[in-house]
């Protein structure tokens, strides 16, 4: 593996994407480049997004469409089409990496498997400080987020561990619960194969869990990336969930056909 391509979604929150792209700016591995993925943010939110990314040591693109709602899987399809990367790392704007999450990835990527990351959530009041105060915390130790936890402003602290696991990690091969695209990585050709995310699912809700079930019908393998690569996700509150049920009956109705693999609307109309 060469290039890795970050691919980072963000929507109208440019102080939290500021955060997550210093904590990439800082990595120890530098073979990457950043695909911002702009779900429709305001002019002011982009020229925001455009200031912060001018510092980037690595290549860095922003790839945007107009709002028109949550379309996510939408722009994610959008930024990977435009990509250079072999290796795709899905990320959210509002989640800030430790400075080894790159090269933690890059060690755990095996051919056939997709790598499912997990995240320790920020309290609302923490991440305000976070914001108001500019608090670097992919600088800071591991004291320091044990501190965090006893003052409950962060949710655990187990992830922060560094776990060798060995065969442990892929023990659930088929496991799609719990593998959210705030932490998420997959091969490209995999990615391809399966035509993306399927556009279908608009609107809050179940477009991650889609994509992970048909690379899993596929026959590409969950591997954990638990204990080795975690991310510190800002709080927010809700998206809009009027379209759970429409998204999730699609889901369950993905789960039950093994046969169905590639998504109607993907990748492949941008590519």
């Amino acid at each position: 593996m060469k290039l890795i391509s970050v691919i980072v979604t963000t929507y109208n929150w440019a102080e939290a994407l500021r955060h997550c792209l210093l904590s990439l700016y800082a990595q120890t591995d530098k073979n990457f480049e950043i695909i911002i993925a702009d779900d429709g943010s305001s002019a002011e939110n982009l020229a925001l997004t455009q200031r912060y990314g001018a510092d980037s040591p690595v290549p860095l693109h922003t790839v945007y469409h107009e709002d028109q709602g949550f379309r996510a899987g939408t722009i994610r399809n959008k930024a990977v089409a435009q990509s250079q990367g072999d290796y795709l790392l899905f990320l959210d704007g509002d989640c800030i990496t430790r400075p080894d999450f790159i090269a933690t990835h890059r060690r755990l990527a095996e051919a056939g498997y997709f790598v499912a990351g997990n995240r320790v959530l920020l309290s609302q009041a923490f991440t305000q400080e976070v914001m108001a105060k500019t608090l670097l915390l992919h600088k800071k130790s591991a004291c320091y987020f044990l501190k965090c936890r006893l003052q409950g402003k962060i949710n655990r602290t187990l992830p922060f561990l560094k776990l060798p696991l060995g065969f442990l990690r892929k023990i659930q091969p088929q496991k799609w619960q719990k593998a959210m695209t705030c932490n998420l990585a997959i091969w490209r050709e995999d990615f391809l194969q399966v035509n993306g995310f399927d556009e279908l699912f608009e609107g809050w809700g179940y477009e991650d869990s889609d994509l992970v079930i048909r690379l899993i019908h596929a026959g590409i393998r969950r591997k954990e990336g638990r204990f080795a690569a975690p991310v510190l996700h800002c709080w927010h509150s809700h998206n809009d969930r009027s379209q759970h049920d429409v998204n999730y009956a699609r889901l369950m109705e993905r789960l039950a056909d093994k046969d169905f693999i590639f998504a109607k609307k993907g990748v492949s109309q941008y590519l």
